[in-house]
């Protein structure tokens, strides 16, 4: 089911916003924690769970400090390495993820980090990959992905559409969407620039989508508004529980209102054919008005600008008639505010 699901979405055949779960790292390194989300995810009504899958070693020199963001949110006393070792997930442990998402049926993605890890998660049977805006530019790494043919959702943080095109050049067997993100944690709304999300997909013929660092769920609300079909947004079950993402994420009751709205929003989109809504036939016929006699009229009386006037309710000739009504001759008696019809002029 999963694997179906993803390729729609990817491919455009899905009518559904995919709504992402950003695990991440958020389980601190503790695969129970990692389970407990999997299911408030799946109560909150989440499409997906998205974890990040990476050996700290391979990821990052021992030299490497943390990003401002983490530093705020874990102190400085520790490198990024050793803060990133803390965090891992093993491969016992990515196994154990994959098969409860299963089981509760909601799809299992994770972001690779590094080629091997990227065939690890190939080897276990993952549907998609999701990349990180890190590794947007990072092209031996895409080439790799795309030798798998797996579909590929990959965020776009920190680039422009020159570097977006070079990463879409080397992706040819693969399927694939484009997040629009804002690398900020939390992102200002000052800085999200959503309509570059529009650019993207006029630009690239892409699917797109857009994963959201802002707080609160306003700014993902006006993404599906604007053609989002991917919302992919960080969850924890405690924004007060140590770690780097915490703070930026939506706790379950907020991810479940996230997805009410978004579901909302969606269904007020339509199908951008403008007409007459089934809700309104009621308050057409009586905010909209008719051509009707301002006089009682009798058989042989002539229509003229003296007898007729435009009132509510629509349910009769329309004023556009208004002059092709002038100098008819009226066939039966009609009663003034009566509602003319065509049955009633020669």
């Amino acid at each position: 089911m999963g694997k179906q699901k993803i390729n729609a979405v990817v491919n455009g055949e899905s009518n559904s916003t995919y709504i992402i779960a950003e695990i991440g790292v958020n389980h601190n390194g503790d695969i129970n924690l990692a389970l407990k989300m999997i299911d408030a995810a799946y109560e909150a009504g989440a499409d997906a769970v998205k974890f990040q899958s990476f050996k700290s070693d391979k990821l990052v020199s021992r030299f490497a400090e943390k990003a401002k963001y983490q530093q705020d949110h874990t102190g400085t006393n520790e490198t990024q390495l050793e803060m990133l070792k803390k965090l891992e997930l093993s491969p016992e442990d990515h196994l154990i993820i994959k098969e409860y998402c299963a089981k509760k049926d909601i799809d299992f993605l994770s972001t690779p980090f590094d080629e091997e890890t990227a065939i690890f998660l190939k080897e276990i049977g993952i549907h998609a990959y999701k990349v990180g805006s890190g590794d947007l530019t990072n092209i031996p790494f895409l080439r790799k992905i795309d030798e798998f043919g797996l579909p590929i959702i990959l965020s776009t943080g920190m680039s422009n559409l020159g570097e977006i095109e070079e990463a879409l050049e080397v992706i040819n067997k693969s399927s694939i969407a484009l997040l629009h993100c804002t690398s900020s944690y939390p992102a200002p709304v000052e800085d999200i620039n959503l309509r570059a999300m529009v650019t993207i997909q006029k630009a690239f013929n892409k699917v797109v989508g857009y994963s959201d660092h802002t707080e609160g769920i306003e700014i993902a609300l006006a993404a599906v508004a604007l053609g989002a079909r991917i919302i992919e947004k960080h969850f924890t079950l405690d924004k007060n529980l140590p770690g780097p993402d915490h703070k930026a994420s939506l706790e379950p009751h907020e991810f479940k209102q996230l997805v009410k709205s978004i579901r909302i929003v969606e269904k007020s989109l339509g199908d951008g054919v403008k007409r007459c809504m089934p809700s309104e036939e009621n308050t057409k016929e009586v905010a909209r008005k008719s051509l009707v006699v301002s006089q009682n009229l009798k058989p042989g009386d002539i229509l003229t600008r003296k007898n007729l006037a435009i009132k509510r309710p629509g349910t009769g000739i329309q004023p556009k008639d208004y002059n092709l009504l002038l100098g008819k001759t009226v066939k039966r008696e009609v009663k003034q505010d009566q509602v003319l019809t065509w049955d009633d002029v020669l």
